[in-house]
Order: C-alpha cells, then structure tokens, then sequence
C-alpha cells in the first residue's frame, strides 16, 4: 500500500482508513464534488435540450419537403391523405420536443442551477464554505489524537533504535571473548555497553507502551469528534442524492411522451388516417376523373355554315403560321372578368379544355382545296385586326410551350384578336409570339 504524508501533523500515513490522520480530505472533497456534479448534470440536460431542438427541427424540415413531394406527385385519393398524414405526425411530434427542450431547460436545468447556488456558498478566497467548516472540523477533531499518535510513533522509533543497538552490543561482546588481543579493560567496556543498552531497551520500551496506552486513552474522545463531523457531511451530501434523485424524476417525467395524452392521440389519428385509406374508393376515383368514366365529346354530324368556316380557317392559318395549337377553356370571357384567373397545369388544361373542333384534315371541309392550292373564300372574314399595345393586369406563368409568361404591369403587343376560346396571340417587347389569356391584359389608351 502506498505511504503519504500529511504535512500538517508530521505523521507518516500507512493505511487507507478514514481514521489515518488526514484520510478525512476524501470526506471534504465530496463536498467540492457535490458543486461540480451539479454543474456537470446541468451540463447533461443543457446537450440533451439542443438534442431535442435539433431532432424538432429534423423533423419539420423533413416534414415540410416531403409534403411537397407528395403534394406535387403522382399519388392520390386517401393513400396520399394517409400519406401527408405521415408529415402531419412528424411536426406535432416536432412540437412536442420543442416543448421538452423548453421543460428541461426553464424547469428543470434552473432548478438545479439555483439549488446549487443556495447549497454552495463561494468564499473571497476561493473554494466553499461548506468546504472550509467540514476541514476545520475535522482538523480540530483530530489533533488532540495526532499529536499522541506522533509520540507513540517517536517512541516506537526510539525503542526499536535501542533493540538495535543492544543487539549490536551483544554480538561485539561475544566477539571480543574469542580475541586473546584484547585485554580486560576492553572487555569491561564493552560489557559496560551491553548493560547500557538493556537499560536504555527498558527505558524506552516503558516510554513506548506509556505513549500507546494514552494514545488508546484518547481514541474514544477521538472517534466521537470525528463522527460528529463526518455526520454532519453525510447530512449535506444526502440533500445532494435527495435532490438529484427528484430532479431526474422531473427530468423522466419530461422525456417519457409515452404518458403524454396529446402523444398518444397523435399516433391514434395517424393510425386512423391509415385505416381511412381505400384503394378501391381510389381507384374509383382515378376511372371517374383519368380513366373511362370521364365525358366525352363525342365526334356528331355538323352542319356546314360560313362562321364554321371562318373559326377553322382561322385556326389553321395559326397553326401554319406558328406551328401553334389552341385548346379550349372552361371559363368564358366574361366569367374571367369578375373574378381574377388562376394558372393550371398542363394536366388540368388538357383535361379542362374540350376539344369543339378538329384540325383532321378528314374532317376539313376545305383541306382538299388547300391541298391545290385554292385560297379560302372565307379567310377575308378572319378577325386578325391590327396590332394593339395591351398592358397586365395580372401575372401569368405559361403553361405550354405555346404560351407567353408575363408579370402585372409589363406591356406587349396584341397581334390577332381573342378567339373563341378566349385567347389571343401577342408578342413580348424581346420579340417572343404566342398565346395569352385575353382577360389578363387590358388595352393601353
């Protein structure tokens, strides 16, 4: 076992028992451990709390993207409602852990942050009070008894030194007997030194057994003083265990969701919302609204009149002119003026704009004429007009290839008069032709 010293006594420690003179430091020190346990916890909740902040945010970004994807992907009916519903847990679970973020750092990391400021008071000088008194305790404790301790110790000393030398006077004396060079005197003084030595074993044996039997006098009174102190310490560090224990209670409480109502209905929903899916419910919907239970148009027979002729000779000058196909909308003119329009994807205009004509050269009564190279009787009817300025009202993002893009504000040039349809052809001031919605835009006078 390794020896230390504690220099404030002079006594040489052999033992690691808690009675050892200065063994009491490892008491003292638990207190100075006690301050740095609390910081070291509040530590542990403080990277636990941005954990649980960046987990929630993890979340709301993931949620937020996905519902994106899902929200603009092939996916419909209620499997993509089970599927957003997916996003929908992710941020109430998000919000969740903001809030046990929030519970261990304003609940539980000032707690402790304000018991450790009320159970450690700082000295001017450095270290704890609390430090301070259980040291002074201690050391008055236990000074009576080191001080018979360092006797008994100088005692044992001088007697084992005293063992030494008589034995060493004993072995010259046996020596000398077989030395026929020696004379008498010699002889008596060495045996003068072996009776010397025996009365000086004596003596120190007798102070040694003295300063041991005062010292064992002295243990009882010794223990008690050093009891009293180290109760005193176990007092305060059972508040420490005490407190530490209710605050990681609070702590469990905060991060266990699995007891938290809302937590439990958010899961129950989810599932819900799962259940609710119904691929043959979807799949009705998709034959309704995609498939073959969509209306048609269907192809009848038609008169022949000039304004027929007229709308398809138009509409074939366009397509030749500028490789341009018109397709139809719901909303009429006026229907566009009351309200503001909105744009529509590619799908939904296909889907939105029946077709009322047809470009087949089968069904055009006048390709055969084209085809010779006969000019249209009716093409002097067209309705092309004169270029016209036209300035925004609203802006609009060009759906198909065919279809200018333009902002609230911006001027262009009107160059055919709105079709049936209601659209009509322009040409952007960086020279770009195409189509536009006629309500979007308003004469310049």
């Amino acid at each position: 076992m390794s020896v230390t010293y504690d220099d404030s006594v002079g006594v040489e420690v052999s033992s690691d028992s808690f009675w050892e003179v200065g063994n009491y430091k490892r008491t003292v020190k638990r207190i100075e451990d006690g301050h740095r346990l609390c910081s070291d916890l509040m530590n542990c909740l403080h990277e636990r709390a941005r954990i649980e902040k960046a987990y929630a945010q993890q979340l709301t970004e993931w949620a937020r993207r996905w519902r994106q994807l899902v929200d603009k992907g092939p996916q419909y009916g209620t499997v993509e409602k089970a599927w957003v519903a997916v996003m929908s847990e992710a941020e109430k679970v998000s919000e969740l852990h903001l809030e046990v973020k929030a519970s261990l750092m304003n609940e539980d990391f000032e707690k402790i942050k304000n018991w450790q400021k009320e159970a450690f008071h700082k000295q001017m000088m450095g270290g704890f009070k609390e430090t301070k008194e259980a040291e002074d305790g201690f050391r008055k404790a236990q000074k009576p008894w080191a001080k018979k301790l360092k006797e008994v110790e100088a005692a044992k000393k001088a007697y084992h030194a005293a063992c030494k030398e008589e034995k060493l006077a004993i072995s010259r004396e046996t020596n000398s007997k077989a030395d026929p060079s020696l004379n008498p005197e010699q002889l008596k003084k060495l045996q003068d030194k072996v009776e010397k030595c025996k009365q000086d074993v004596l003596k120190t044996k007798e102070k040694y057994e003295k300063s041991l039997k005062e010292l064992g006098q002295g243990t009882p009174q010794y223990m008690e003083g050093m009891e009293q102190v180290f109760e005193q310490c176990q007092q305060f560090e059972e508040k420490r265990l005490r407190f530490f224990r209710e605050v990681l209670l609070e702590v469990q409480k905060h991060l266990d969701l699995s007891n938290v109502a809302s937590y439990r209905n958010i899961y129950r929903d989810l599932e819900q919302s799962i259940k609710v899916a119904d691929a043959v419910e979807d799949l009705r919907w998709f034959r309704a609204n995609h498939g073959p239970g969509m209306s048609m148009n269907w192809p009848q027979f038609e008169e022949w009149s000039a304004d027929l002729n007229r709308t398809l000779s138009r509409r074939e000058k366009k397509k030749t002119a500028d490789g341009v196909t018109l397709t139809g909308i719901n909303q009429t003119g006026d229907q566009a003026l009351q309200n503001k329009p909105s744009s529509v994807s590619s799908c939904e205009k296909t889907q939105s704009r029946p077709v009322d004509w047809s470009d087949d050269e089968s069904n055009n009564p006048f390709s055969s004429a084209d085809a010779n190279g006969d000019s249209n009787p009716f093409d002097g009817d067209s309705p092309s007009g004169a270029e016209v300025r036209v300035r925004a009202l609203y802006d609009y993002e060009g759906q198909e290839h065919d279809e200018l893009s333009f902002k609230a504000g911006d001027e262009l040039t009107k160059i055919e008069d709105e079709d049936e349809q209601g659209w009509c052809k322009g040409r952007l001031d960086n020279g770009q032709v195409g189509l536009y919605p006629a309500n979007y835009v308003e004469a310049i006078q």
